[in-house]
């Protein structure tokens, strides 16, 4: 089971190591926001940002938690109701054991049950199709492709759009990877 804690400063140090080149960087955050190398100083930057409009999350192993397994980010727009799931990452070491649907159910626990919003989005590049199969059976639909947004290596990355309404969570029961600790408010 995993649990899920505000992230501090003091992760930095596996998530940098997580990040093993610039197209890791631009796969877990996009094409904004970091740059190659990322280092705790970019890290602490992004930390400073956590609030209201931002959540930043680390989740633990709860047999080992001192341990990261892994991290996400809830942009959230409260007068429109509406939240965006970001900067998601597992531990290259820990990935295949369940983390990301146990990470995204707790998200999805978060945005729908605890700050009430209406609509849960995305986006994930379309060539990582684990993840893409990952959100469409935690019950995210596709909206749309943006094509070639971002070039790393010489090629073009698109980018799908995708989101989850409340009355579809609500209408799904409790879903998969239940945790038992809930982050900060």
């Amino acid at each position: 089971m995993i649990g899920m804690r505000d992230f501090d400063e003091a992760d930095a140090p596996a998530l940098v190591s997580w990040v093993d080149g610039p197209a890791a960087l631009v796969m877990w955050s996009g094409p904004t926001g970091f740059t190659w190398p990322l280092d705790r100083a970019q890290l602490a930057r992004y930390a400073a940002k956590a609030g209201p409009g931002l959540r930043i999350w680390t989740f633990i192993d709860e047999e080992h938690p001192a341990e990261a397994v892994a991290h996400a980010s809830l942009t959230v727009d409260p007068q429109g109701r509406t939240a965006r799931l970001g900067r998601v990452l597992v531990d290259p070491a820990q990935r295949g054991r369940g983390i990301g649907a146990a990470l995204v159910g707790a998200v999805q626990r978060v945005a729908f049950d605890d700050m009430g919003v209406h609509r849960l989005g995305l986006g994930v590049f379309a060539h990582n199709s684990t993840a893409v199969a990952l959100y469409e059976r935690l019950g995210f639909v596709r909206e749309g492709l943006s094509r070639e947004v971002v070039e790393v290596d010489g090629a073009w990355w698109s980018s799908i759009e995708m989101s989850m309404l409340d009355r579809e969570w609500h209408g799904r029961g409790p879903g998969p990877g239940a945790t038992t600790s809930t982050p900060g408010r």
